[in-house]
């Protein structure tokens, strides 16, 4: 079985590691044959390509692909990867995140590949694009569903909204948990001084992180906004920021319009590896994006022992619920987010111990293992309805 994925850029990311996991879990199975192609990692987020080296993952770069919608990049990158896909002749074409899911699609059905897989990290169209984007954008991702075998949503949620607007039929879609490296959290829990110690934090008082891009929709002001009335009741608090981009000056300049400036640290691009010590240092994990398709750090945080509190929105509902593990609170609402963040850390032990139960419930259903055993089972049902 030959298989090619292709996700638009090999940034640090939720979508971008859950790619390559896949690829590297591919790998090890025998009989299989994989490779990635991806554009170039652009930006202040980060690049996961030295991962990719050192597990071996075949890597082809296709150097006009950008997030940016742009005619000409976009139109030579389809001839790049049907070019690209006639010469490897793959059984499979897996395609994620929204770019590289219509262009490599439509790239797959004219290099008349098998089966054609699009998984569903997020969605493009979303009521904080603008009309005429999201007009465009679900015109886009209906034709492509058309071309598609098989629909894959990280969450349920992903599913109920591509329906709701009329994308895919629902006979298509499957649902598969984004499957991460469990161990990692699983070991730290119960060191949260040693973790501190690693990153230089107060070993007393209490400490809240976020671990996402600085970027917008993402919450990083909804957080600070909040906070003022959490330091009320929690004064010896300490955050923690993990994550680049673009609108880093500017949250650091309302940290100190704020007054918050010397309890908030910027800790920008951590590698994935430093990503569990961060999570097993704080007595709670703050997660405040206004989209997401289901937002790695929950699980991750769960796993580890560390309540959350949440935006509900997309999948988030579906690794914590309130009281079980964490709180969910209405998206954009300062006041109930303060309130959460107020009460799970004034009561650490309940709301740790609640953590541990559900990371405990969850543990198997985001294992990569897991993740990587379910897409190859469908990969072979779908090549196996086509080659009866």
């Amino acid at each position: 079985m030959r298989v090619l994925h292709v996700i638009t850029r090999l940034i640090l990311g939720g979508a971008q590691e859950n790619t390559l996991l896949t690829v590297e879990g591919l790998l090890r199975e025998p009989g299989v044959e994989v490779a990635l192609a991806t554009g170039p990692a652009l930006g202040p987020e980060g690049e996961l390509f030295h991962r990719a080296a050192e597990h071996q993952v075949p890597v082809h770069v296709v150097q006009e692909m950008r997030r940016e919608i742009h005619p000409g990049r976009d139109l030579t990158s389809f001839f790049h990867l049907a070019s690209l896909m006639r010469q490897f002749r793959p059984d499979v074409v897996h395609t994620h995140s929204s770019k590289a899911g219509i262009i490599g699609r439509a790239a797959a059905r004219a290099a008349n590949v098998p089966v054609i897989v699009h998984t569903i990290h997020g969605l493009p169209f979303h009521p904080y694009e603008s009309r005429l984007n999201n007009l465009l954008f679900v015109a886009l991702e209906r034709a492509a569903a058309r071309w598609t075998t098989a629909l894959i949503s990280v969450a349920d949620a992903m599913t109920r909204q591509a329906l709701a607007e009329g994308v895919g039929r629902p006979e298509q879609y499957v649902t598969v948990y984004s499957g991460m490296e469990v161990e990692p959290f699983l070991a730290v829990r119960g060191r949260r001084a040693e973790c501190r110690r690693e990153l230089g934090l107060p070993t007393e008082g209490a400490v809240l992180s976020k671990v996402a891009r600085l970027a917008s929709l993402k919450g990083h002001e909804d957080v600070l906004r909040a906070l003022p009335a959490v330091v009320e009741r929690v004064p010896d608090l300490t955050v923690v920021f993990a994550g680049d981009g673009a609108l880093r000056g500017q949250l650091e300049r309302l940290a100190a319009e704020l007054g918050l400036a010397p309890r908030v640290r910027f800790l920008g691009l951590v590698p994935p590896a430093r990503i569990p010590t961060i999570v097993g240092a704080s007595n709670a994990m703050v997660h405040a994006s206004y989209r997401e398709g289901l937002a790695r750090v929950l699980p991750q945080a769960l796993l580890a022992g560390v309540p959350v509190v949440s935006y509900d929105v997309d999948g988030a509902g579906e690794a914590l619920q309130t009281g079980e593990g964490g709180v969910l609170v209405p998206p954009g609402d300062i006041r109930a987010l303060a309130a959460g963040l107020t009460d799970v850390l004034s009561d650490p032990e309940r709301w740790q111990a609640s953590a541990r139960a559900r990371g405990d419930l969850i543990t198997e259903r985001f294992r990569a293992e897991t993740m990587v055993a379910q897409i190859l089972a469908l990969y072979r049902r779908l090549l196996a309805a086509r080659r009866p």
